[in-house]
């Protein structure tokens, strides 16, 4: 699955131009972000979709050095499961 990465936002767009899913993670400081928001379309609810963009998320700001605080219930459930992640998470 091809990702848009935008400025504290990774997206999936269908050909068209829709959005179909989303990360959302808003600057809190020059080295935090908020993990705010995870959506998925119901077109594509059950193929793993959130927990792709979740990783695509964790991976992003690994590599940026930054670090995430958690207020969407699903990033929070995410990397609860994803121990390897703990370093991303503030």
């Amino acid at each position: 699955m091809d990702f848009s990465y935008n400025k504290n936002q990774i997206a999936y767009l269908n050909a068209d131009g829709k959005l179909l899913a989303e990360v959302t993670f808003p600057d809190t400081d020059a080295h935090t972000v908020n993990i705010d928001h995870t959506f998925v379309d119901d077109s594509l609810r059950g193929q793993g979709v959130a927990g792709q963009l979740m990783k695509a998320a964790a991976d992003h700001l690994r590599s940026q050095d930054k670090k995430a605080s958690l207020t969407c219930s699903y990033a929070v459930k995410w990397f609860e499961k994803h121990p390897e992640y703990s370093d991303v998470v503030k």
